[in-house]
């Protein structure tokens, strides 16, 4: 098959799925320059990294992955993880690997290496209640390894070339409130809103400029969803008609408008460097309050979970019931999306406009010669 009659097959796929998803996007743009893509993040990109740590956070067991070719990996969804559609959307010859399985190393980290865990956060304390976790901070260091091989195998010229003109998706952050801030005994629940938003900031400034340093130049940067309308939320704080904690939310969105602010600083400080901010928070939003609109029928409720009318107290094991209509549901378990939700999203970062990725799309950060 050549070049020009395999980006077609491309581009009908994409289109379809946008069709399933019922949104529309830009076109592709032709020249795709991203040799690779290294993901960091939490459960939500988590491929299988916690498969492999004694953590109480895992999903390698039906009836995740009902939806998945390969079947219960590790992801905490039915399907795809966003991170795995934006590969398919660049065009990636495979899913990234963990980076904790044996097989990921030599050529198999050529096309890229997903570090993303569950329970994990941009503070090394977030998610303490799982025991054991991969955070952010450790996640920079498992890239540091990997360029560091990646130099060896290609040269430095070459492997800094690749490097630079990858992508580097980070979806972190939820844990840092979820599992942190708004947990019982939390090591930063004493600090003030606007203290907890500023150490957060501050932190992750230092991993990205951590990766910047190792030789990064694309980002994507995701924001923190809406974490007071997760079905999880909504059972313990007793939620009536499905309405959000809007504590909560406030919260998040105050850290949204920081974050922004964080990467166009970055982009001015940095030379060279590119980051893009996917707003996920309204997007999801937008699923949650209006999902007739995208082809759901239910947006507050789990389609794999138990306990009370959201079904959001217990997650998603074989010992709890799955719903028969995946399609119909926002949410796959109390707290992540559904393989559908997921595709509506990543089609959104990949082709949407300024109101939802900024200052460009990733199809545009892809086209971009480092």
């Amino acid at each position: 098959m050549d070049a020009e009659s395999s980006w077609f097959i491309r581009l009908i796929s994409v289109l379809l799925l946008c069709i399933a998803a019922q949104v529309w996007p830009i076109l592709p743009v032709a020249s795709q320059a991203v040799p690779a893509s290294f993901a960091f993040g939490d459960s939500l990109g988590d491929p299988g990294n916690n498969n492999y740590i004694d953590s109480l956070s895992k999903a390698n067991y039906p009836h995740n992955g009902v939806d998945f070719p390969a079947g219960p990996t590790g992801r905490f969804t039915n399907g795809r993880t966003i991170v795995d559609i934006v590969g398919e959307f660049l065009g990636l010859e495979h899913y990234l690997p963990p980076f904790m399985a044996p097989s990921t190393t030599g050529t198999a980290i050529l096309n890229g290496v997903n570090y993303a865990s569950g329970a994990a956060g941009i503070l090394d304390s977030s998610g303490y209640a799982f025991i054991e976790r991969i955070p952010m901070n450790q996640q920079v260091a498992q890239f540091a390894n990997t360029s560091a091989e990646i130099m060896q195998l290609l040269g430095p010229e070459a492997g800094a070339n690749l490097i630079s003109n990858s992508l580097f998706a980070v979806n972190m952050g939820s844990n840092d409130f979820l599992n942190n801030y708004f947990a019982p005994l939390s090591p930063i629940g004493n600090l003030s809103a606007e203290a907890v938003n500023s150490l957060i900031l501050s932190t992750l400034e230092q991993q990205l400029t951590r990766l910047y340093s190792l030789g990064a130049r694309k980002f994507v940067i995701a924001s923190v969803g809406p974490l007071g309308c997760i079905p999880y939320r909504l059972t313990f704080t007793f939620a009536e008609n499905g309405e959000c904690d809007q504590n909560m939310n406030l919260q998040i969105q105050s850290f949204n408008a920081g974050l922004e602010g964080l990467l166009n600083q970055l982009n001015s400080q940095l030379s060279g460097s590119h980051f893009v901010y996917a707003n996920a928070y309204d997007k999801f939003f937008e699923l949650i309050q209006n999902p007739t609109e995208f082809g759901f029928t239910t947006s507050d409720v789990a389609c794999c979970g138990a306990g009370g009318e959201y079904r959001g107290a217990l997650s998603c094991t074989p010992l709890v019931s799955m719903c028969d209509d995946r399609e119909n549901y926002v949410f796959w378990d109390p707290y992540h999306p559904s393989d559908k939700a997921n595709v509506i999203l990543a089609t959104t970062f990949y082709y949407g406009d300024t109101n939802y990725v900024r200052p460009m799309n990733i199809a545009q950060l892809a086209a971009m010669q480092v």
